[in-house]
């Protein structure tokens, strides 16, 4: 290896390989699962609420594996193919066209369904994503927000799911301006917008910029909930021969450039796979955001401080008419 290649967001050179591989011959009976944890351990693997990751290190582990770099104990027991299961999954029926105005649905009833209190919601939201978005639905791994979206009455309107930044994208990172060593520390605080389902029965003019834009007053105060870090930027990456990004732009997402098609991992030989090019939106969340995620200010405390939020009027410095202003 030439270059210490970037592997589940970290750098994996000879000593972190050598260290794994001592592990695996020194506790050959040990199973997939506690590797994982002792490799977390031993690296203070942690999410900024002091949790260890040790799911990301089961991943790591996994693709150093289908590199040929380590070989790791054969499973316990047998992984569940959530995707496969199909037939126990329920279809939605759809509801009857919604063609009224905007202002007759209000207020939307907006449910963060991956948190207890939101739970009930879940096995809906999963259906709605996997029956009607293109890319279907997967169980989602690492730290995500999905929210179920409905009228007052409440009928199921929309679907979004934010989950980790992509690890590179120049675009994003010319528009942030970090450096490539404070990028890999501060990636966190940026979040992926990775589906965004308008339910085909909406047809409601002006209700996917609306929804972005009620997400986009509350996503900091939730993840700061959940997480206990804030978020300072906002993602997505939308496949223009599908879509416009009309939605996002109405909700003053700014467009700034196109991604290389290249996907989140790499093959396991270190080659690229060729997807998609899509545009790429980034929304930011706070007015200081260069600041935070280029490390020249002091992140605050774990407290969200709507002041300091593009969303208060007092404050901004954004135009009027910023998401959160209305239809």
């Amino acid at each position: 290896m030439s270059e210490a290649p970037v592997i589940q967001g970290r750098r994996i050179g000879p000593v972190e390989l050598e260290q794994i591989k001592r592990l695996l011959t020194t506790h050959p009976d040990w199973s997939r699962r506690r590797l994982s944890i002792e490799v977390a351990t031993q690296w203070e693997w942690r999410n900024p609420a002091g949790q260890l990751k040790d799911m990301a290190a089961r991943s790591l582990l996994l693709k150093l594996e289908e590199r040929g770099w380590i070989g790791l104990p054969p499973r316990q027991h047998k992984p569940v193919r959530r995707m496969g299961v199909r037939t126990e999954v329920a279809l939605v029926a759809p509801e009857p066209p919604m063609t009224q105005p905007l202002a007759t649905l209000l207020p939307l009833v907006i449910t963060e369904v991956s948190t207890p209190s939101g739970a009930a919601q879940r096995p809906l939201f999963e259906a709605l994503l996997r029956q009607y978005h293109y890319l279907g639905y997967r169980s989602w791994v690492g730290q995500n927000m999905q929210y179920l979206v409905g009228d007052r009455q409440p009928r199921p309107l929309a679907c979004l799911l934010f989950g980790a930044a992509a690890w590179q994208c120049a675009a994003r990172d010319r528009y942030i301006g970090w450096p490539i060593p404070v990028q890999a520390q501060n990636l966190h605080l940026l979040a992926n917008n990775t589906r965004f389902l308008i339910l085909p029965w909406a047809r409601v003019p002006h209700l996917a910029s609306y929804v972005l834009s009620q997400i986009a007053q509350r996503i900091g105060r939730d993840w700061q909930a959940k997480y206990g870090h804030p978020l300072y930027l906002l993602e997505t990456f939308v496949q223009g021969d599908r879509f416009a990004g009309t939605a996002y732009r109405a909700a003053n997402w700014v467009g700034v450039g196109q991604t290389q098609g290249r996907t989140r991992q790499d093959r396991p030989d270190g080659t690229w796979q060729q997807a998609a090019i899509k545009d790429v939106y980034l929304y930011p969340l706070h007015r200081r955001f260069r600041q935070y995620l280029q490390g020249l200010t002091t992140q605050p405390q774990a407290t969200y401080d709507p002041h300091n939020s593009i969303h208060d009027p007092s404050r901004s410095t954004l135009p009027p008419g910023s998401p959160g202003a209305g239809p």
